[in-house]
């Protein structure tokens, strides 16, 4: 009598199990969507001008943080007007 009280498989059975997957759990990892990471840069004048952002893209560029490829940037800027930071926050 078996141990644990489970009926016995035919050993071909468990190992063609087994086999079938090990050949599917390739598939179900590239089936998921790969997220990228995604950094909003929120300033009142141009993004692409301002020292303060061309650092951090340089510090995660060392890193091995590349802009389009596996980090994106989102640039909002209010070209200098306060009054429209709620806005272009939202």
């Amino acid at each position: 009598m078996n141990p644990t009280h489970l009926p016995e498989m035919p050993r071909r059975t468990f190992l063609a199990m087994i086999g079938g997957g090990l050949l599917a759990a390739p598939r179900a990892a590239q089936a998921q969507p790969v997220k990228v990471p995604r950094v909003g840069l929120l300033g009142l004048g141009s993004a692409e001008s301002s020292p303060l952002f061309e650092a951090l893209r340089q510090g995660l560029r060392e890193r091995g943080w590349v802009a389009g490829q596996n980090i994106t940037f989102e640039d909002r800027t209010t070209v200098g007007s306060n009054s429209r930071l709620p806005d272009v926050a939202a």
